[in-house]
């Protein structure tokens, strides 16, 4: 196919075949995450997996992009299909590394072929794409478990191994944001199966990243939530 070629000229090799590479994650089987997702979601992103993120109201994008960043800090290549308004200015301002974020922002018809190709190429591929077929969604699962890819959707997903979903979103700073308070519940199958719930505070910016991670929650109490 015509992005496979594409994906070749950039020297994207399959995520299969990072299992040997040093920059890679393959051998431990797991993608890392942000300090403030790790007791969330312990041990990482599990390569194969397909991971469901849903908000009730706003915050998906911000948990997507949150998802992303530890990743794509540590050497991972991600991808993002069908989702033209996702802006780069804010991908970066949650530390993701653009060298290494590929957008589709419109797929077209043909988003479940885009989606598998970029899943033999791609560390992380996140496919929104409401109304695909069951089946549809069943073969694109069976793919990322085949390339050891992890599978991001933004809709809600048959099958998926977690759900993610995000509520609330304050916004807290202090003359410009630093930071994001979502709810998030993460609920799956077999040993996800018991839901779980907790707080996560995200960054807006990369520099507020340190903070939120040493600090605790006293280093929150300056801050202002914004209306």
């Amino acid at each position: 196919m015509a992005i496979a070629a594409g994906l070749a000229e950039l020297g994207v090799r399959p995520a299969s075949a990072l299992a040997g590479d040093s920059a890679g994650h393959a051998g431990s089987g797991a993608l890392p995450v942000l300090s403030s997702l790790q007791e969330l979601l312990p041990g990482g992103l599990r390569r194969g997996a397909t991971v469901a993120v849903t908000a009730r109201g706003e915050g998906a994008t911000s948990l997507l992009l949150a998802l992303l960043a530890e990743p794509s800090r540590t050497g991972a290549w991600c991808a993002v299909t069908g989702m033209p308004a996702l802006s780069l200015a804010t991908a970066l301002s949650m530390g993701i590394v653009l060298e290494r974020l590929a957008l589709v922002p419109r797929p077209g018809p043909d988003t479940a072929a885009v989606a598998a190709t970029l899943l033999d190429g791609f560390d992380i591929v996140v496919v929104a794409a409401p109304g695909l077929a069951p089946g549809v969604c069943a073969q694109l699962s069976a793919r990322a478990r085949q390339g050891k890819a992890t599978l991001v959707t933004m809709t809600p997903w048959a099958g998926a191994s977690l759900t993610l979903t995000a509520e609330g979103g304050t916004w807290f700073g202090h003359r410009r944001l630093r930071c994001r308070r979502l709810t998030v519940t993460v609920g799956g199958r077999g040993g996800a199966a018991r839901p779980r719930r907790g707080e996560v505070w995200l960054p807006a910016d990369p520099d507020f990243q340190d903070t939120l991670a040493a600090g605790g929650r006293q280093d929150h109490r300056h801050l202002r939530a914004v209306r």
